[in-house]
């Protein structure tokens, strides 16, 4: 008896497709070219929303953080260097995981309150609230 049962739940498990482990929440990648020594971001904006954060507050961190001047131009970002992509997609990834990303849930689903003139990232998930640097 114990052995037709065993031989029914292995059947079943075979039969179960296995549960793929893939992220609600994904960062897209960076889309540019090189123009001579510049580096064009043509979908920085996009990326901007899709974190829902404001643009400018991630072009700043991007500028301070890839150590080179920039510009907003014709809906497309003109940084002064050439930069690889990969590098400015961890970059991103920097800032997505210290200012959108709870750190006690890790889930997106946050915003920015400011208190007292300090900056914090509130998570509308579990309610917790953390500070972040505010000066970028």
């Amino acid at each position: 008896m114990k052995d037709d049962y065993d031989n029914l739940l292995n059947e079943a498990y075979k039969k179960v497709k296995p549960i793929e482990h893939s992220e609600r929440f994904e960062i897209p990648k960076v889309q540019g070219h090189l123009e001579g020594n510049k580096t064009i971001l043509t979908n920085l904006p996009q990326i901007a929303t899709h974190i829902r954060r404001d643009f400018n507050h991630l072009l700043k961190f991007l500028l301070k953080e890839l150590a080179t001047s920039g510009a907003f131009k014709q809906n497309r970002v003109i940084l002064q260097r050439k930069i690889p992509s990969s590098k400015i997609n961890a970059k991103i990834e920097g800032y997505v995981k210290e200012f959108v990303v709870c750190r006690e849930c890790t889930k997106p689903d946050t915003e920015f309150i400011k208190d007292k003139g300090f900056l914090f990232v509130h998570c509308l998930a579990c309610g917790a609230k953390h500070s972040v640097r505010s000066k970028i």
